[in-house]
């Protein structure tokens, strides 16, 4: 499987056995990811296979952790108690080196406050069998490429740009920690079975085009969501115009669209690159199981997306968000109309997406012609080497040299800025400004933590040509530059090889072996560290249903993993769950008030941290829940996401949608996911209501679930889909909110309205109700009354009080009161009649538990 493991070996024969028992029960062609999924199947004869819905249980090859992450997966399979894990596993030092000086002073720097965080994951790798990559070593995803990926491999990692490794025909999964304990402690893991999207390459790539362009083509198709519960699967003739380094660039990417995972068919590009990375031997033997490793023919996909790369332009996508996909040639213009900055302050090339030798060479090629007509950068330039494998080989062939000339500074071989490990010091934080990158996310506030920095996503040369430039309205396929002799010159399109002519130099060895007996190792966690904490197990569900949720915050448009829980400064206590659940939602915008970090507390009535919130209600025993947009938990596999909400007293996220990844790290840390089956539910519910979800000892896979808004008296259903986890519930589906009809006398009934608090409010004359009632105080509602006609009007919150509110007009009958009429109710919003009242006195019953209203006698 890798010279690192002499002892472990790549089962094509088991592969193919199972792919020739499903073959036989399903009796169609095979897409190639249902023939390596479906090929690590734990029952292949007996389990259930249905695209989109039944879940597979699975027996992955190996495990790969990043640093930031491995330190829960390794607190986590502490736990467990067992003695070693059950497959290869491998940890990688790549997030906690913070890009400041340069490479080498950062990584000097990064080992010194890291020191602590490293020593566990290192003792911990030899007690448990776990490779350990040293910090220096390169980037999780390149290491696997050159090391450990290889066509048909069935691989997941705790990091969501996993699916690098299907540049070498592999099915690479980014996942959160639980996941990868299960397969470490030698459980089947589960897996919805995947639908496939294919997209059908054309053509071939020339001139500026590259592959990066392909995956900035899909996400604009696809959005940041079409992958979702899907595999894309490239095929087509196209196929062999990309190298296999372009290949793991494009299945990178693809997790900005949301899929399982993409894939590329095993060609003789691949086999180039096993064999350049010293494997030939695993190349020679997936020549003789080839059949296994490409789609039949007349498969069929789900959906199908046809991309003719002749005639794909280069593409720039941004800002804050992956998906909104732009020319370059047009970018300059959309930039002009929205007001984005033209003038980039920084360019930088490499991370995990483009940091293979083809890239740099290309990047090279560019500065070249620049230096050649006396040009450097315009812009500051940033070069992050995947691996020191790269960075030895480019030192070597001088590429870093020609990049450093151009005025380019080589960082550490680590991810640094692209997971917002930059501590940038040309700005201000809230100065406007763009930037321009070869990285794979461009969310707000991602690369740097300031909310103004509009991020571009592009090809490697595309950002050395702007960053020459130093503006976005240049087009390198049309526009001229002016060298310093006065003359002006258009850069060639540039041209590089796929691979180093002479062997990869592998740099220095910064890898370490577990040892053979780990029996005299020791994993030490100081019972006072700041930076790791050893695990106590959550609270368990007592078998009733969830009453009384309290809202923590209503969530107002995206929310990623990276507004959940932050990473950059925040990256040092992934292993301290107390610690780093202080960074809780605190990038998330809340509805009620559109601020970040700045919520409702419901017993003080104040505005404070989400964070401080969580505890406050934590700590007075107050069970919560949040309610999300679309796509909620998109971005990186982080659990933390899910593990901080767990641990402050959450029950349940309820959103429009989830990211894969998201939702099922909330299943495995005992949180219901919720999703709106009419995502305009969304809008019924605010921010001071509470929550009740009903029918959970019955929840099972298809069976709705009852919920009631407490402030509200609506009636919500919840559609489950449990899967098979036994213990959490799982992704669900909720109908239309429902009022309730009044058991007699028509209209609609308010089950419960003013809690015990208030003070009261003596009636008013007619006129002078009239003019005041929306002026006065809370009040409730056992005092006597004249006979009036009341309005319940769904709005608030009331400042200082939040809660619903209650309008009146005086008289008999049925006057045409309308909600633009009522006194304290705005436009559009919703005012159910209640029917006429008798004379006083009038008894209205009322609950502690509610939200205050305020009460307008007529």
């Amino acid at each position: 499987m890798s010279h690192f493991e002499p002892n472990e070996y790549i089962h094509y024969d088991l592969l193919e056995k199972n792919i020739n028992i499903v073959r036989k029960r399903l009796n169609r062609p095979l897409t190639l990811s249902e023939k390596i999924v479906y090929g690590h199947l734990d029952d292949p004869a007996g389990q259930e296979i249905e695209r989109g819905k039944s879940y597979l249980r699975l027996r992955p090859d190996r495990v790969a952790m990043q640093d930031a992450t491995a330190q829960m997966a390794m607190l986590q399979f502490i736990s467990s108690g067992l003695p070693k894990v059950a497959v290869p596993s491998t940890i990688h030092c790549d997030h906690l080196i913070e890009a400041q000086l340069g490479g080498e002073k950062d990584l000097r720097r990064a080992k010194d406050i890291n020191q602590e965080v490293y020593n566990f994951l290192a003792t911990a790798g030899a007690k448990y069998g776990v490779g350990f990559w040293k910090p220096g070593s390169g980037i999780i995803h390149q290491i696997i490429l050159e090391n450990y990926a290889y066509p048909g491999v069935l691989l997941i990692g705790t990091d969501s740009h996993t699916p690098n490794g299907g540049g070498l025909g592999g099915i690479c999964i980014g996942v959160g920690g639980a996941d990868a304990v299960d397969v470490m402690a030698g459980i089947p893991w589960e897996l919805k079975c995947p639908k496939v999207i294919g997209v059908k390459l054309t053509g071939s790539l020339s001139g500026w085009t590259s592959p990066k362009d392909v995956i900035l083509k899909v996400a604009g198709i696809l959005t940041v969501k079409g992958g979702t519960g899907a595999i894309v699967e490239y095929h087509g003739p196209g196929v062999d115009s990309i190298s296999c380094t372009g290949m793991a660039t494009i299945c990178n990417m693809g997790a900005e669209i949301g899929a399982t995972t993409s894939v590329f068919p095993y060609n003789h590009r691949m086999k180039k690159y096993l064999s350049k990375t010293g494997r030939a031997d695993i190349a020679n033997l997936a020549d003789e199981f080839k059949d296994h490793l490409v789609p039949d023919p007349g498969c069929h996909y789900d959906q199908l997306i046809e991309v003719n790369l002749s005639e794909l332009k280069p593409h720039i996508n941004g800002p804050f968000t992956p998906d909104l996909a732009h020319p370059v040639a047009e970018v300059g213009k959309v930039a002009e109309k929205e007001g984005w900055p033209l003038d980039i302050r920084v360019g930088l090339i490499g991370s995990c997406t483009n940091s293979s030798y083809e890239d740099m060479g290309r990047s090279a090629a560019v500065a070249k012609q620049a230096l050649a007509h006396g040009l450097k950068c315009k812009s500051q330039f940033t070069i992050t080497p995947g691996s020191e494998q790269i960075r030895a080989t480019i030192e070597r062939d001088g590429y870093a040299q020609i990049l450093r000339d151009l005025g380019g500074i080589v960082l550490a071989n680590a991810c640094g800025p692209c997971i917002g490990q930059w501590d940038r010091k040309d700005i201000k934080k809230g100065e406007k400004n763009t930037i321009v990158t070869s990285y794979n996310r461009n969310f707000t506030g991602r690369n740097d933590a300031n909310p103004e920095t509009h991020a571009f996503v592009t090809s490697p040369e595309i950002v050395t040509a702007l960053a020459i430039a130093g503006t976005l309205k240049f087009n390198p396929e049309t526009d001229y530059l002016t060298g310093t002799d006065g003359k002006k010159f258009k850069l060639e399109a540039p041209d590089a090889d796929e691979l180093p002519k002479a062997e990869f130099d592998p740099g220095q060895d910064t890898y370490q072996h577990p040892p053979k007996d780990s029996s005299g190792q020791h994993v030490d966690v100081s019972p006072t560290s700041q930076r790791l904490q050893l695990l106590e197990p959550f609270d368990k569900w007592d078998g009733k249903d969830l009453e009384d949720l309290q809202i923590l915050i209503k969530v107002k448009g995206k929310c990623t993993t990276d507004h959940i829980s932050a990473a950059g400064p925040w990256l040092k206590f992934r292993g301290h769950l107390d610690n780093i659940s202080n960074n809780l939602l605190i990038g998330a915008i809340n509805i009620e008030n559109g601020k970040a970090n700045s919520v409702r507390n419901a017993v003080t009535q104040e505005f404070g941290p989400v964070p401080d919130t969580a505890r406050y209600y934590k700590k007075h025993g107050i069970r919560w829940v949040v309610i999300g947009d679309e796509n909620y938990g998109e971005g990186s596999s982080r659990e933390h996401a899910a593990l901080e909400p767990r641990h402050l007293g959450a029950r349940a996220i309820i959103t429009k949608s989830f990211a894969r990844i998201h939702e099922t790290n909330l299943k495995k840390q005992g949180l219901l996911p919720l999703t709106f089956a009419d995502p305009a539910d969304y809008n019924k519910i605010h921010p001071v209501d509470k929550l009740t979800i009903q029918g959970l000892k019955d929840f099972t896979p298809g069976k709705p679930l009852n919920g009631l808004t407490l402030a509200q008296g609506v009636q919500v259903e919840i559609r489950g889909d449990t899967g098979t986890h036994k213990e959490t519930a799982g992704s669900c589906q909720a109908a239309s909110l429902q009022a309730l009809p009044r058991e007699r006398g028509g209209g609609h009934r308010v089950r419960t309205i003013i809690n015990t608090e208030c003070e009261l409010l003596h009636p008013l004359g007619l006129g002078e109700g009239r003019r005041k009632c929306a002026r006065r105080g809370v009040g409730n509602l056992s005092e006597s009354l004249a006979s009036c006609r009341l309005a319940v009007t769904r709005q608030g919150p009331l400042p200082g009080r939040g809660g619903l509110q209650l309008s009146g007009r005086c008289g008999t009958g049925f006057p045409n009161l309308t909600p633009s009429q009522s006194p304290l109710g705005p436009p559009n919003s919703e005012c159910f009649l209640l029917p006429v009242l008798p004379r006083p006195p009038i008894s209205l019953k009322y609950s502690p538990k509610m939200s205050v209203f305020r009460v307008c006698p007529c």
